[in-house]
């Protein structure tokens, strides 16, 4: 194969001679030119395709082919093979300008990426795909049903602590997380789990009748925070940020820094790019300053 190769003539698959398709080469890694844009073409923008062509009648490029299917089951799906039948499909054999038989040729991003012709030892095969591996690492979409197929591997420390939510265990669900940071102090998944899981155990031990307590008595600091982490739980963020910026913009001192603390960390209980976090935050730096 030499120079720059068009494959755009077989992205049209043409009738198979005499209405019958060419017998499969090498079974589920047979393609022929009816199959060639989707298995090949198509394919190799998201994994390099190895294109193998060989001939029945030839012993050598038949034993290529087969170590090419044992290589391709040993990589697990860093690259696609193609094994193409020389005699039956002529015009893939034109279409890369195929010389010789054997011949492999590495396919990525629809374009020929290298080749070689005649049958090599194992030791060069396997030197050659490591290379177009590496040369394609990166640069193309990848598998996305190998990725599907990979399972989520949970973090046993994780379901550890779950567990001892479902079964109402609140203090031992945060030991557990608090065991997790312990370990690992950038976890922010087991900070956010526990800042969640602290939020609830406080706020299910409140009376909802505090909100019209606070209400009536805006003087009561302790009502109000009570009464915003009511608001909260009722998932009414934004009259709890409200409340507690209101009491920010009221008091001094450290009655005004409880209240900001608090508003803080309901804060985190957000993703911080939420709109109405965002707006919040502008309010109580306006209360501030």
């Amino acid at each position: 194969m030499s120079g720059a190769v068009d494959l755009s003539a077989l992205k049209q698959p043409p009738a198979a001679p005499g209405g019958a398709a060419a017998a499969p080469a090498s079974g589920n890694y047979s393609v022929t030119e009816a199959d060639f844009e989707a298995k090949v073409i198509r394919r190799s923008t998201q994994v390099p395709v190895v294109v193998a062509l060989f001939s029945q009648r030839s012993a050598g490029s038949v034993e290529l082919v087969r170590t090419l299917e044992r290589f391709n089951a040993e990589d697990r799906g860093a690259w696609d093979l193609a094994v193409i039948e020389a005699e039956a499909n002529m015009n893939i054999v034109q279409a890369l300008r195929v010389q010789g038989i054997p011949t492999v040729i590495a396919v990525a991003g629809g374009q020929p990426l290298a080749d070689f012709e005649g049958a090599q030892p194992d030791p060069q095969v396997r030197q050659w795909l490591d290379a177009v591996i590496d040369a394609t690492a990166g640069k193309l979409e990848g598998d996305p049903d190998a990725a599907a197929a990979e399972p989520e591997v949970e973090d046993p420390r994780f379901v550890a602590a779950e567990d001892k939510l479902s079964e109402g265990d609140f203090a031992g669900a945060e030991a557990a997380y608090e065991a997790i940071i312990a370990e690992e102090p950038g976890n922010e998944e087991a900070k956010a789990a526990l800042r969640q899981l602290r939020f609830l155990t406080r706020a299910q031990q409140l009376d909802p009748a505090v909100v019209a307590t606070a209400d009536a008595d805006p003087a009561n600091l302790d009502a109000a925070l009570d009464a915003a982490d009511i608001e909260m739980f009722e998932q009414r963020p934004e009259a709890a940020f409200e409340r507690l910026i209101a009491v920010v913009k009221r008091t001094a001192g450290d009655d005004r820094t409880k209240a900001r603390t608090r508003l803080l960390e309901l804060f985190e209980l957000f993703d911080p790019a939420e709109p109405f976090v965002i707006a919040a935050r502008r309010k109580l730096a306006a209360a501030l300053y």
